[in-house]
């Protein structure tokens, strides 16, 4: 293995084998064959006589035994990607040479390709977000009662629950998920359109029969699984649609980077925290550190997707009337790593999932020493009903408060509010008394019952629509 040359790190370190084999050559090159193979065999049956069934078959035979070296050889001596495939499957093929690609310009295996690449790669970001929404809801679900502080402005706010929090992040994904499945479901191919989008070489071929060229986009995207071809086009498909595509993904990476930002704090905080494992490292000089990795990497990598997907929008808006090739090598590269990266945030993201940690006792602690401050209305209403003068008692809990917070910040101290409010005798309230109304469930308001209708109507019927999808293992590669 050699170890001269740059290597992308989205493959040695990051994305799946399976994301990576979409966005192979041998991935793209066997669907070009398809593709040829395809053409083929919608003008042999819309009745053209120069394409037979012996010609189609001869095609199909050789349809995955590439002969790179052949088509290597070739482009380097015509410097043609597609004319040095057409001649390396020529050679496998001398009966069918004469049909092959007939019709066709460059961008009919070329931008077909990608369509067919991006919405393979769609559906597989779509079966791992699927489940980590199942590992989310499960995690969310055993949580939902589970009380914690809540944070506005990273400053303690009114509690809430674990599970409702995950819910959070739930809510994100889900709006993924609704943006992936529109996403899905409005590609197209670019079909048959021929060099500047006009089909004028194949109403050549059919003899000026309009009738059998709009077929013949029917017959190749019917063939190829899908719903139908894009009605009009230049010599490429819309760019526009690969800026749509990477929107989706810069979504997701969106989300997952909230969700990492979220976790590192709680696990400053102590209070939940990432998997770690038994012989990981956290830090080379300081053996105790339990460094959030994964979810920095997320943060990371989500990074590189958002900003990525600025260069479809780009690309999109520079286009030249019905083609410019300035779109080709940029294409090339952001497309395909926009995919990666997505891919490796949402392994990351299920391993996460999987295993994250919680400290009860941690978000207990913290809720004890915020509690007080949080729970002064309720003393206030209480202290009102056993004939407490309002006015006069918001104004004493007001100086207490600001009395307790001063030993907490300056001092250092306990949080000494329920003692200051017990000894002030305009209360009439007991030390055991005003710690019996600190209970935490009693200030999570509906977060048990939000995030219990949560799962249940939005989340479980997209995990029972995509049941067989579920149980894919997230792994981390480096």
């Amino acid at each position: 293995m050699t170890k001269s040359t740059y290597e992308t790190p989205l493959n040695a370190r990051y994305a799946s084998r399976e994301m990576q084999y979409l966005f192979s050559p041998d991935f793209k090159f066997r669907t070009w064959r398809r593709l040829w193979i395809v053409l083929a065999q919608s003008e042999m049956e819309l009745g053209l006589p120069s394409v037979t069934p012996a010609q189609v078959a001869e095609m199909e035979a050789h349809q995955d035994d590439i002969n790179y070296e052949t088509a290597q050889a070739r482009e380097k001596l015509v410097r043609h990607d597609v004319m040095a495939h057409i001649f390396a499957f020529g050679e496998q093929c001398p009966l069918a040479k004469p049909i092959i690609h007939l019709g066709a310009t460059s961008c009919y295996v070329g931008d077909n390709t990608d369509l067919i690449i991006m919405t393979e790669a769609l559906r597989l970001l779509r079966r791992k977000l699927v489940n980590l929404l199942d590992r989310l809801a499960r995690f969310a679900a055993q949580t939902s009662s589970l009380p914690c502080l809540a944070f506005t402005h990273f400053q303690p706010a009114q509690p809430t629950t674990v599970g409702k929090r995950c819910a959070l992040w739930l809510m994100d994904l889900l709006l993924d998920y609704e943006s992936l499945e529109h996403q899905i479901g409005q590609m197209r191919l670019l079909g048959s359109k021929g060099t500047t989008g006009t089909q004028a070489s194949f109403l050549e071929l059919f003899g000026g029969d309009h009738a059998k060229v709009n077929a013949l986009d029917e017959k190749i995207a019917e063939k190829l699984g899908y719903p139908g071809c894009y009605p009009v086009s230049g010599q490429t498909y819309s760019r526009k649609i690969d800026a749509q595509v990477l929107a989706v993904l810069s979504g997701i990476a969106q989300s997952a980077a909230k969700f990492s930002n979220d976790l590192r704090l709680l696990q400053h905080l102590k209070e939940m925290e990432e998997p770690f494992e038994q012989h990981q490292i956290g830090s080379s000089a300081m053996a105790y550190k339990r460094n959030p990795m994964r979810s920095e990497r997320i943060a990371s990598l989500a990074r590189y997707v958002i900003a990525d997907a600025l260069n479809p929008a780009m690309t999109a808006g520079a286009q030249w009337f019905e083609r410019t090739l300035d779109d080709s090598a940029n294409k090339r590269i952001s497309v395909a790593e926009a995919f990666l990266a997505t891919d490796a945030i949402l392994e990351l993201y299920c391993n996460v999932a999987d295993g994250l940690v919680i400290y009860p006792k941690m978000m207990e602690a913290h809720l004890r020493a915020e509690l007080p401050f949080m729970a002064t209305e309720n003393i206030l209403m209480d202290a009102v009903k056993r004939g407490g003068d309002r006015q006069d008692l918001h104004e004493r809990i007001r100086v207490h408060a600001r009395a307790a917070a001063r030993v907490v910040k300056q001092e250092g101290g306990d949080n000494d509010l329920l003692a200051r409010v017990a000894a002030d005798e305009a209360f009439g309230l007991t030390l055991p008394e005003l710690e019996a109304m600190m209970d935490p469930r009693n200030f999570v308001g509906r977060a048990p019952e939000q995030t219990a209708a949560f799962l249940a109507e939005h989340i479980q019927p997209i995990l029972d629509a995509h049941a067989a999808d579920l149980g894919l293992t997230a792994e981390i590669f480096v």
